[in-house]
């Protein structure tokens, strides 16, 4: 290699070796990468794998009561977990910035093509080939009838058919059907830009939060004080809450008691009464799963269920500590539920108690047949129990420390012992009352009420959205169904015997038609019979 060969080119002003990329053709070159359809494939499979974690893990925004659960379960983890966003896993950084990629690259990539197809949708028929009998459906014949008269007559029939003509040669007619397909490759690549819209809109203007409302209780205010836990959107404001307030009245449940379904719920029902704004009159709605109550622009969804055993604590002195329906969280299909009880204000030692609510209280056999194991056959109310370890000293409240209300600390409490040196496990059916050693007072199980867990929303891009999704299907089945086709009818004059003259010396006009399936693997024999046979209408002395 000679110097002349390793000396840098110039472009620019600027010194730079052979293959080496400029500013500006770096910048050209990876906008080629990013908006190719391989990389838009990529980013859809990567957007797809980042998901899972939001559908195995514990969402913020969907269930923060199950996120506390979880965060408790594994301590060791949940740092690496809160870390890495795990716990909301669509609005972290590292989600985002694959959404967003994607967007840009589908972006890029469905312009140029729109353009392509809204080209397609104007163009003109091709002009016909040199040679029509190399195509797979093709057809000739000689008449008598003039050139013109032929073309003339093949523009009537392809006209009739609704086929679009070129006009622009001679000898030859060329026509084409089927630019409803190039319309709806069009719509369709338009409806996905739609349907990311209406996406980016409702995650940045919208939000989504989620409360537990007891039957019979106090009324919910829409206001973010009263939510249990509140995913808002960067561009939602306090203002953008719409003013209503509702209470669940009755909640029922159909559970299948016969079948190999037996303990399924098939429908759930929520009485609700509500009150749009401050001056509204009060309205009723039977509140279903898929079947939200419309409150302005705001959704209320029904998603869950459980019970709130109703437990009276007395301290020794014989005073009210706590008292009221308090939450149980499911654990498993069975309604088998945990919760806890806290009564900070007893005297003479705060009172704790943590334990499961079994709906339909049963003994089932075990391996040991001295110790029963207890479990719950049915998931409604049948013969409840509940089954509840206590507690007392410090629970912790008073620390300044927010705490669940789901789960009792128990770092600085004691265990309270049965006369056995065991702790003490309460055992309570419905309308029971168990006293507590050591004069700590009283503990009652008085009534069980259902709760309903509501997810309220609002999602302003949702019928962007749901426009594009639906635009999209029409555009899809468009471009898969519809077939274009393509008709090419040439006519040219005979003389002499080598075109054609026959025995009588006579000459005529040889008419070739051919068609073209551009979606292939179309039979189009029966289509060309029939045009041919509308040519050669009220036309003598034809032939094949």
């Amino acid at each position: 290699m000679t110097d002349l060969d390793q000396r840098p080119e110039t472009a620019g002003g600027v010194d730079r070796r052979p293959g080496e990329l400029g500013p500006r053709e770096l910048v050209r070159w990876t906008w080629r990468q990013l908006t190719s359809m391989r990389t838009a494939l990529v980013l859809l499979l990567l957007l797809a794998l980042a998901a899972v974690p939001g559908s195995v893990v514990p969402q913020e925004g969907v269930d923060a009561l199950a996120v506390t659960q979880w965060k408790d379960d594994h301590p060791d983890l949940t740092p690496v977990y809160e870390r890495l966003e795990l716990f909301s896993v669509y609005d972290s950084t590292w989600f985002s910035a694959i959404y967003i990629l994607l967007m840009v690259s589908l972006i890029g990539c469905i312009i140029p093509r729109t353009l392509h197809y809204l080209r397609a949708i104007r163009a003109l028929p091709p002009v016909a080939p040199r040679n029509l009998t190399r195509l797979p459906d093709h057809a000739a014949y000689r008449t008598d009838v003039s050139v013109e008269e032929v073309l003339d007559r093949a523009r009537m029939v392809l006209g009739t058919r609704r086929y679009r003509l070129r006009l622009d040669q001679d000898g030859a007619v060329s026509a084409e059907k089927g630019y409803l397909r190039e319309v709806g490759n069009l719509v369709f690549h338009l409806s996905v830009i739609v349907v990311l819209v209406g996406f980016a809109i409702g995650g940045v203007f919208g939000y989504q939060g989620g409360v537990i409302q007891v039957v019979g209780g106090p009324p919910f205010s829409n206001t973010p004080a009263n939510y249990d836990d509140f995913d808002p959107g960067s561009g939602f404001g306090a203002d953008d809450f719409d003013p209503f307030s509702f209470t669940v009245e009755d909640f029922e449940v159909d559970w299948l008691t016969k079948g190999s379904g037996i303990g399924t719920a098939r429908e759930f029902k929520a009485a609700v009464s509500y009150r749009e704004g401050v001056d509204g009159e009060q309205e009723t709605y039977d509140l279903r799963v898929n079947h939200p109550l419309s409150i302005g622009d705001t959704d209320v969804f029904l998603i869950g269920h459980g019970y709130a055993p109703v437990i009276t604590v007395r301290d020794g002195n014989g005073d009210v500590a706590y008292s009221g329906p308090t939450v149980f969280l499911p654990e498993d299909p069975s309604f088998l539920s945990f919760g806890v009880v806290r009564a900070p204000s007893a005297e003479p030692e705060q009172i704790g108690l943590e334990g499961v609510l079994y709906p339909t209280f049963a003994l089932a056999e075990s391996d040991d047949p001295d110790v029963p194991t207890p479990v719950t056959v049915f998931p409604a109310l049948g013969n409840p129990l509940v089954s509840m370890n206590v507690w007392r000293g410090d629970l912790g409240v008073d620390d300044g420390i927010p705490q669940s209300v789901y789960l009792l600390d128990t770092d600085n409490a004691t265990p309270v012992e049965d006369t056995d040196g065991k702790q003490l496990r309460l055992d309570l059916r419905l309308g029971e009352t168990a006293q507590l050693p050591d004069g700590l007072g009283t503990v009652s199980f008085d009534d069980v009420q259902p709760w309903v867990r509501v997810q309220i929303s609002q999602s302003p891009g949702k019928r962007i959205a749901l426009f594009g999704v639906i635009a999209a299907l029409i555009g899809l089945c468009g471009s898969l169904f519809l077939r274009p086709r393509r008709v090419w009818v040439r006519a040219r004059r005979h003389r002499g015997e080598a075109d054609g003259v026959d025995a009588e010396g006579q000459g005529g006009t040889m008419v070739e038609v051919a068609l073209l399936d551009r979606s292939g693997g179309a039979d189009l024999r029966d289509v060309l019979d029939q045009i041919v046979t509308e040519l050669q209408a009220d036309v003598t002395k034809e032939s094949r």
